[in-house]
């Protein structure tokens, strides 16, 4: 595969872009980890960012809700954000100590959030309800969650080293992973139903289906700590490799693919797939896009 990578400068560098997602009104929306603020980039590339209310708040993870607004983690302040495509805020409440990371939508409409100091997994209604499921191991960090084709939500556990899965019931499965110390970060649903993941100490990628199989994938780069990662309509995933400067993909076969960002040292972070290419959030304040320029070619070498 042959692709073209273009940066695109969003904000001050000291802002710290990292979670991105497509939002309803087909803009992408950024959380601004060390500014404290949301940012939106339009179509026709103009920027605008909203500074939190309240203040301050890390916010991590952005998702679209079900709502038709945007729902971000406030790690800084153990609470759940909303936004407008207008920019009009409102927060959550969640119990202290929560350290919210991950979130996504579920299938019964609420959002779902990793508490990532609580060892928890965590409900919100659109109407602001929350409840809090407690996990079956202490010292876990939860780190990111995903909605699962099987009416379920399924999550990484970085420290516990294990991948779960919450019914919406609450009850919890933890299937633990093959590599040792692997800490797992990313996770994303894909087309086929099968959850991609990504293993930031062990640098490798893996899958896991609704029976439990796990399949991991190690990166030729080890050290490269992929951070993020989205599953593409092929049966494949991208993702960001944190410590390499790059952005990785494997296709639904195993084989492997990385493309170097034209500045150094950028500190790829959150990962989307769009119908234009894909989009990584940096934390130097710039975003990277990246096209393909020619069909994929089955014998070309990696």
């Amino acid at each position: 595969m042959r692709v073209e990578i273009r940066e695109i400068a969003l904000v001050e560098p000291d802002a710290g872009p990292y979670g991105i997602t497509v939002g309803p009104d087909g803009a992408l929306w950024l959380t601004l980890v060390h500014g404290g603020g949301i940012a939106r980039l339009d179509p026709d590339g103009s920027v605008r960012t909203h500074p939190l209310e309240p203040a301050g708040g890390r916010p991590l993870i952005i998702t679209t809700g079900p709502d038709g607004a945007l729902w971000f983690t406030r790690s800084g302040d153990d609470r759940i954000g909303r936004i407008t495509v207008d920019g009009a805020q409102r927060t959550v409440a969640l119990p202290p100590g929560t350290g919210p990371g991950g979130i996504a939508v579920g299938p019964d409409g609420a959002l779902w959030y990793a508490g990532m100091t609580s060892d928890t997994i965590g409900r919100v209604t659109t109407d602001g309800t929350v409840t809090a499921f407690p996990l079956p191991v202490t010292g876990g960090l939860p780190s990111m969650i995903t909605a699962g084709a099987d009416h379920a939500l399924w999550f990484t556990l970085n420290r516990a080293n294990a991948i779960g899965r919450i019914a919406l019931d609450g009850t919890v499965t933890l299937y633990p992973l093959p590599t040792a110390d692997a800490g797992p970060v990313g996770i994303a649903l894909g087309p086929d139903g099968v959850i991609w993941f990504v293993e930031i100490t062990a640098g490798q990628a893996g899958r896991i289906d609704v029976d439990g199989v796990i399949v991991e994938f190690p990166l030729p780069d080890r050290a490269a700590r992929p951070h993020a990662i989205v599953a593409d309509p092929a049966g494949g995933a991208w993702f960001t490799e944190w410590g390499a400067n790059r952005i990785g993909h494997f296709d639904a076969t195993g084989r492997f693919e990385s493309y170097a960002l034209p500045s150094p040292q950028s500190e790829p972070h959150g990962i989307v797939h769009t119908p234009d290419g894909v989009w990584a959030a940096l934390e130097t304040g710039a975003l990277a896009h990246l096209t393909r320029t020619s069909p994929p070619d089955p014998h070309e070498p990696t």
